[in-house]
């Protein structure tokens, strides 16, 4: 035999298929305190108590002659002392040399046996434990469920106090604040894609009149009016929001400045249809189109002097950066 077979750390029999001992390694003598004529040539069975042959005999040889193999089957042998000493066997059936030989790897189970009855131990005195806690736990599990109660309850509550913290609460549009965090993260995106991005400011043209005369409540009702009319017209995707006053911003993500200009027409247009009880509102528009040298601060200077350039042509305009550029505009 092999020596690092002999001295493997877990015993090795090899029995004939009318189960005698052909071969044993020295770990498994050593384990059972045999010498080696004393089960060589004996059969495996002679260290088996009659329970453990009943095993064997039932499930060991069936499984191995249907599957040629056998796993993890717990099995006790009796030591030169008449002890039983528990295993885990291992078998597989071979042919060598024309003989059928059924090659076992036993490894000791004491210890693990003797952790088990631990464990077992343990277990019982854990269960014992919590049984005699369980009006404890009961109240802690109570106690539990009102703080995710209270959580939740938080979390909705902050969750309403960040939509107010970002919304306008006249026009019920975002506001100042989450529009320029608004622009920031669309302008990160613009300068990663290169997809087309514009930006609007919207004016409504002389504001100061309607208020100094139909007044503030009626100048109120304009700035909602106006808001809903945005709001309704702008798709998926874009941001409206109030810029502040009568001043109020828009961004489109994925609009060149062929589609920002027909947009800016349709709100331009659909304010002034709308039925005004002064008889006639309208908003002038700047429009600006990201360029790879943008940043936040240069996009709303420039859409603002386009705003500008609407209001001098004589309002109710829509004006593009590009436009001013082309007429030869200084900027």
């Amino acid at each position: 035999m092999d020596q690092r077979l002999n001295y493997a750390p877990c015993g090795y029999v090899s029995i004939t298929h009318e189960g005698m001992v052909a071969e044993v390694n020295q770990t498994f003598l050593d384990m059972m305190g045999y010498r080696l004529e004393d089960v060589v040539q004996k059969h495996f069975e002679a260290m088996m108590s009659t329970a453990n042959k009943l095993i064997f005999h039932s499930y060991f040889y069936p499984h191995i002659n249907l599957d040629g193999h056998v796993e993890e089957l717990f099995i006790r042998l009796k030591n030169s002392r008449g002890e039983s000493v528990p295993f885990i066997l291992n078998g597989r059936k071979l042919e060598r040399e024309g003989q059928e030989r059924l090659d076992c790897v036993l490894v000791q189970m004491g210890k693990r046996i003797d952790y088990e009855m631990e464990l077992r131990m343990a277990n019982k005195q854990i269960e014992k434990a919590y049984w005699e806690k369980d009006q404890a736990l009961a109240e802690l599990q109570q106690i539990h469920a009102e703080i995710e109660r209270k959580q939740t309850e938080l979390m909705e509550i902050n969750a309403v106090l960040l939509e107010l913290s970002n919304t306008d609460k006249l026009t019920g549009l975002k506001n100042r604040r989450f529009f320029q965090e608004k622009l920031e993260e669309q302008l990160m995106q613009y300068n990663h894609n290169r997809i087309p991005l514009s930006l609007f400011i919207i004016d409504i043209d002389h504001f100061k009149c309607v208020n100094d005369t139909w007044g503030h409540g009626y100048g109120d009702e304009v700035l909602f009016n106006v808001a809903t009319i945005l709001k309704t017209h702008a798709i998926e995707g874009e941001t409206v929001a109030r810029y502040g006053g009568e001043e109020f911003v828009m961004i489109l993500p994925e609009t060149d400045a062929e589609k920002a200009k027909a947009g800016a027409e349709r709100l331009r247009r659909a304010v002034q249809d709308f039925s005004w009880k002064t008889g006639s509102m309208t908003i002038s528009i700047g429009i600006i189109t990201a360029t790879p040298d943008a940043n936040e601060a240069t996009l709303l200077q420039k859409a603002d002097e386009v705003l500008y350039a609407s209001k001098q042509n004589g309002r109710n305009q829509v004006t593009h950066y590009e436009d001013l550029r082309l007429q030869g505009y200084s900027t």
